[in-house]
C-alpha cells in the first residue's frame, strides 16, 4: 500500500481560515470570497479530513443542480485528498452513485442534488451519521429554491442522530446587490452565537499558490474596472448601477481597420412586430483578439408607421449579409436569433439557401443575467467594439438600465425600454462566447 505523506494543514490551508478548521464550536460556517479566494478547496479539505479522521461520521456536499456536482464538487473533493496526500486507494471512489468512501473507517461522503425534499433525506447515514454538510454555490437555493427555508429543511434533515460536532459550510460569491435575498440572510446569520462568517479575496493567498498570469489577470480587470474588480475578484457587494453597461466608453467604439476580413461574423437578431427589429453583426478578429462591431439594421414599425412581415425582413437582412460578405470577404455567418421569431428564422433559411456563403441559424441563448455579466466583461477589457454605423445600439447603450424597483427589491430586472439593440447584442455574445472568452485572460474564461 502506497505510504502517506505528512500534510501540514497550514501548508494546504491558508491562515485566514486555520482558527476554524478544529472550530466545532459553530455550527453555521459561511465562507464568502471573490474569485481565488480558496473557499471550495478549503472545504475539500475539511471534508475529506473529516473522513479520515472521524471514524464514527460521514459528510454530505450539495448544490442546488444534481448535475452540476461532477464538474464542481465531486472534482473538488479529489483534490482535497490529493492536497491531504492520502493515497486515493484508500478509498473507495464512485460516480454511480457519486460516492467517496473512506474504507478503514466506512465514512462516506455523499453527493447531492437539491431538486426536491426527497434528494436529501434519502441519503441519511443510519450508521455513521452525517456529521458536516457542505452546500456549494449557495446563491442557487436562493435564486432557483427556497432560499432560508430550503437551508432550514436541510438542516433538519442531517442534524438528528448527532450528540455534537455538527457543522454546516455554506459558500458563495456574494451577489453585487446588498438587497438580494442571500446577502440579507448572510446579515441575519452573523447575529447568531452559533455562527461564523469568513470573507476573503486572492489577496489574502500566498502568490505562489495562485500563480503570476492570475494576478495579473485581476490587475488588469482592477485597471480597466475598478468597481467589477471589486465585485468579481475581492466579493463585495458593490451595489447595482441604474445603468447596466456603464463601462462603456470611447475605448469600445471604433470601425475596422480597413482591408479588415473575417472567418466568422455573428449576427445577433432581436425581433418585433410592434416592437423594434435589430440586426447587430459583429466580426470575429483572431488577430487583435476582438469582437468587432460592423453594420447595423433596425425598424421600428410603431415609429415609422410601417409594418413588416416576416419575409421582407428576411429581404432585409439578405441584403445585409451580401453587404457585409462583399465588404469583409466573410462566407460564414452565424445568426442567433431571438428564441420567440421563429418564422423569421425560417425565412431567413429559406432565403439564404444557395446564396453562395454559408449561413447558419441558431436560436439564441436567452439567459439575461449571464449574457449581460458576459457582456460586461468584454466591454471592460476592451474586447467588444462598437461600429459608428450602429447609431442605435450606440445610444441604447447610453440609456439601458435596470428597474429600480427590483434592485430595491434584490433583484435586477432590466427596464423593457431602449433595449432592441442590447438585446440583439447579447445574443451575438452568448452565441459566439465559447470564441471570444479566449480573448479574455484565462481566470476571466468562465
Amino acid at each position: 500500500m502506497t505510504r502517506q505523506k505528512t500534510v501540514r494543514i497550514s501548508d494546504i490551508v491558508i491562515p485566514k481560515y486555520l482558527p476554524v478548521f478544529n472550530d466545532r464550536k459553530h455550527r453555521h460556517v459561511i465562507l464568502t470570497s471573490g474569485r481565488a479566494g480558496t473557499k471550495s478547496s478549503y472545504a475539500a479539505v475539511r471534508s475529506i479530513y473529516q473522513l479520515v479522521n472521524d471514524p464514527c461520521a460521514s459528510v454530505v456536499a450539495l448544490r442546488k443542480r444534481h448535475n452540476k456536482l461532477r464538474k464542481t464538487l465531486y472534482k473538488e473533493m479529489l483534490r482535497g485528498i490529493n492536497r491531504l496526500g492520502v493515497p486515493k486507494e484508500r478509498f473507495k471512489i464512485g460516480l454511480s452513485p457519486m460516492e467517496i468512501t473512506y474504507k478503514k473507517h466506512e465514512t462516506t461522503l455523499y453527493f447531492a442534488g437539491s431538486d426536491g425534499v426527497d434528494d436529501t433525506k434519502g441519503i441519511i447515514d443510519e450508521n455513521k451519521p452525517i456529521r458536516l454538510v457542505v452546500l456549494d454555490e449557495l446563491t442557487e437555493f436562493f435564486d432557483d429554491g427556497e432560499g432560508e427555508e430550503e437551508l432550514a429543511n436541510i438542516e433538519a434533515t442531517f442534524v438528528r442522530g448527532n450528540s455534537g460536532g455538527f457543522q454546516m459550510i455554506y459558500l458563495y460569491n456574494p451577489p453585487k446587490n446588498p438587497n438580494a435575498p442571500i446577502n440579507q440572510w448572510c446579515k441575519k446569520m452573523e447575529r447568531r452565537p452559533d455562527c461564523i462568517h469568513i470573507h476573503t479575496d486572492y489577496r489574502d493567498v500566498p502568490e505562489d499558490w495562485l500563480g503570476p498570469d492570475l494576478i495579473e489577470t485581476a490587475r488588469a480587470m482592477e485597471a480597466a474596472d475598478p468597481k467589477m474588480h471589486r465585485w468579481i475578484w475581492l466579493g463585495e457587494a458593490v451595489g447595482v448601477d441604474d445603468l447596466i453597461y456603464y463601462m462603456y466608453g470611447p475605448k469600445n467604439r471604433g470601425r475596422p481597420r480597413e482591408g479588415q476580413r473575417y472567418p466568422l461574423i455573428g449576427i445577433g437578431v432581436d425581433y418585433g412586430q410592434q416592437n423594434a427589429t435589430s440586426y447587430q453583426p459583429f466580426g470575429l478578429n483572431l488577430d487583435e483578439k476582438k469582437l468587432e462591431g460592423l453594420d447595423e439594421y433596425y425598424h421600428s414599425g410603431r415609429d415609422s408607421g410601417k409594418q413588416k412581415s416576416p419575409s421582407e425582413y428576411a429581404k432585409d437582412f439578405a441584403a445585409l449579409t451580401d453587404r457585409l460578405h462583399k465588404r469583409y470577404g466573410c462566407n460564414a455567418f452565424y445568426v442567433y436569433i431571438d428564441p420567440s421569431a421563429a418564422g423569421l428564422a425560417e425565412e431567413i433559411r429559406r432565403l439564404s439557401r444557395g446564396c453562395g456563403y454559408g449561413v447558419t441559424v441558431k436560436k439564441a441563448e436567452n439567459d439575461v443575467a449571464v449574457g449581460i455579466q458576459r457582456t460586461q466583461k468584454l466591454f471592460s477589457y476592451g474586447v467588444l467594439q462598437v461600429s459608428p454605423k450602429q447609431e442605435k445600439l450606440d445610444w441604447e447603450l447610453g440609456l439601458y438600465g435596470y428597474d429600480k424597483n427590483s434592485i430595491e427589491k434584490g433583484k435586477e430586472v432590466p427596464l423593457k425600454v431602449n433595449d432592441h439593440g442590447c438585446d440583439a447584442l447579447r445574443y451575438a455574445v452568448m452565441g459566439l462566447w465559447d470564441k471570444v472568452k479566449y480573448f479574455l485572460p484565462p481566470a476571466e474564461r468562465e
